[in-house]
């Protein structure tokens, strides 16, 4: 029978997916040597399993076998729990204590969410790799221990790399072989085959019959993006076996199981100490702004090139924009003029070579961009009392209406002293 086969029967892994088999292979090819292996893959794509692989097929399968999560660890205890601790060392130490390192020499420890480790801890954790050396908390001995690390993370180590949460030494040392498990929306064609054992093993478990998806549902089903992979396909397959009195589960009963997904959409991001993220309206608002005073840049460089007998270059490129000639608005009549000065010092009546009357435009974007923020101002106003009228007062569905969460609706209410 086909190893494979025999490795994903062994320890429960369902699925069929190249990606899948792929990364099942550099397991075991891996496993009998001592190489540090870094499993990278979003949350819930069963990460969990391929420790237990590798050290299955080690010559450590005898020794210990021990999984750690380290986001779910206190930073203040950490360091005890890997590295262990001396009595009296700290407020509660009332005896020394062995750490996972300890504990698991000879065999196999799994870091799991290793992302998550502080800097302190991380500095430990290099030493151990390198040399196999640590301290216990409160103790100057230095130990020995001979250990097989295997760990995982669900986030972006180079971008933690860049903001300085994690050592770049230690991520080199970890990835000695990295292995990518896919997500979920990846790997389309194993989401028949998890579903289907999903919602058999719950039918049976409760004496129920199992439930089976139309064509469409199962279309849905397929090319729906899985946000939560596994453990979220898991969720659905479970609650609509117990919920559901009609065993034929059609598109529209599943949709009602599937949050929204919304599009890989341009994100801005800010820095942690902004008190409040531009929203997606605030967004586009900006980007118009922008674009407009663009638009009237390039007009104005238009127009001075022409009149200056400039190359186009020349306009683009000249250090003094002021010494070239200013926008010209031609106007019919002296009534004309009146109108457009409006008093306004900034726009001038000159006569051209032709004779021609023109009024120049001399400078005014400080407050066009003025006026175009009060405009946009009263429309998201306009919008927000629209919306809010439209469902007859209730913020959540006017919130929904406008793209925006309902607390940057309170938001935008008080911020503008909206009677709504």
């Amino acid at each position: 029978m086909d190893e494979l086969y025999l490795i994903k029967q062994r320890f429960g892994i369902i699925g069929n997916s190249p990606f899948l088999n792929h990364a099942i292979e550099i397991a075991v090819q891996v496993a009998p040597t001592d190489l540090t292996v870094l499993i990278i893959g979003e949350s819930g794509t069963g990460k969990e399993f391929f420790p237990k692989i590798i050290h299955s097929f080690s010559a450590r399968k005898h020794g210990a076998y021990i999984a750690v999560n380290c986001g779910a660890i206190p930073e203040g205890t950490i360091d005890s729990e890997l590295f262990g601790h001396e009595k009296g060392s700290f407020t509660g130490a009332i005896d020394s204590r062995k750490g996972y390192f300890e504990v698991a020499n000879g065999g196999t420890i799994f870091l799991d969410e290793v992302g998550d480790l502080p800097l302190s801890t991380q500095v430990r954790l290099l030493r151990v790799l390198e040399t196999g050396e640590f301290m216990r908390v409160g103790s100057s001995k230095v130990m020995k221990t001979d250990v097989r690390v295997v760990a995982a993370t669900n986030a972006n180590l180079q971008e933690a790399i860049a903001k300085g949460k994690f050592r770049e030494d230690l991520f080199y040392r970890l990835s000695t072989i990295p292995i990518y498990i896919r997500p979920l929306r990846e790997r389309k064609e194993d989401i028949p085959l998890l579903f289907q054992k999903f919602s058999t093993d719950i039918a049976e478990k409760y004496h129920v019959p199992p439930i089976k998806l139309s064509d469409d549902a199962m279309d849905l089903l397929v090319n729906y993006k899985w946000p939560g992979n596994i453990r979220q396909l898991k969720n659905v397959a479970e609650q609509m076996t117990i919920i559901e009195k009609d065993r034929e589960i059609n598109a529209s009963t599943l949709q009602k199981y599937l949050p929204e997904v919304k599009p890989n959409l341009p994100v801005l991001f800010s820095d942690s100490s902004s008190s409040d993220n531009l929203n997606e309206r605030e967004l586009i608002y900006k980007y118009l702004i922008d674009m407009r005073r663009d638009i009237n840049e390039i007009k104005k460089i238009v127009y001075q090139f022409i009149l200056s007998n400039k190359s186009p270059e020349d306009a683009l490129f000249t250090e003094n924009k002021e010494s070239l000639p200013p926008l010209p608005i031609k106007f019919s009549d002296q009534q004309s003029f009146n109108s457009i000065q409006g008093g306004n010092p900034l726009i001038s009546k000159n006569k051209t070579n032709d004779d021609t009357d023109v009024v120049y435009v001399l400078e005014n974007d400080k407050n066009n961009d003025h006026e175009e923020t009060l405009s946009l101002q009263e429309k998201e106003k306009e919008l927000i009392i629209k919306a809010i009228q439209k469902h007859n007062g209730k913020r959540k569905l006017a919130a929904e209406e406008l793209g925006i969460s309902e607390r940057t609706l309170y938001r935008k209410i008080k911020e503008y002293n909206l009677d709504v």
